[in-house]
């Protein structure tokens, strides 16, 4: 009988836990939904939103996001104005099948744990992202070999990346600031 009652609760967790298992996500979609219709309105309402590092990352790992090719796997850590990314990476994939004999290149190969560590704000309506340091596997990748990487084979799928970015915010969204494990969004 103890048998039946364990097998008993642990299929009704079971058939739980996919509704629950996300619902850090869930919150993160209300939230950037709410930025996207309060966008629309011809005056939005001025008060923050304000979206947790833990909903982020659920986001993210429920699938919401479609990775760029060759990111695996990606997770934030945000710590007033610097967001820093813990991410899987197979640089094969990103390079496709492009080989180079240059050495600075050599350290871009395979599948590598990578942290990347940035400046990150945004005002008056525009997002501006800088680069400090990357980490393959935890070694520092000298700035001049991530300068090449990225314009080797960033730059030409994606433009407007680089080490250093400015774009214009989305949504009317007049300032974007990363805080203490989470994001507040402002919107004019």
């Amino acid at each position: 009988m103890k048998i039946l009652v364990t097998i008993l609760v642990l299929l009704a967790c079971a058939v739980c836990m996919p509704a629950q298992q996300h619902r850090l996500a869930d919150s993160a979609q209300q939230k950037l939904n709410h930025i996207v219709q309060n966008g629309q309105a011809a005056r939005p309402d001025p008060n923050p939103t304000v979206l947790t590092e833990d909903e982020i990352n659920d986001y993210f790992a429920a699938g919401r996001v479609v990775l760029p090719q060759g990111v695996k796997k990606v997770s934030f850590k945000g710590q007033s104005g610097v967001v820093t990314t813990f991410a899987v990476i197979d640089f094969d994939e990103i390079k496709q099948g492009q080989h180079t004999s240059n050495p600075l290149l050599s350290m871009f190969n395979g599948t590598h744990n990578v942290d990347i560590e940035a400046d990150a704000v945004g005002t008056a309506g525009k997002g501006k992202v800088h680069v400090r340091t990357v980490t393959l596997d935890g070694i520092e990748v000298p700035k001049m070999a991530l300068e090449y990487f990225v314009n080797k084979y960033i730059k030409p799928k994606y433009p407007n990346l680089g080490i250093d970015s400015e774009f214009q915010l989305p949504n009317k969204i007049d300032a974007a600031t990363v805080g203490y494990h989470k994001l507040t969004v402002t919107q004019k």
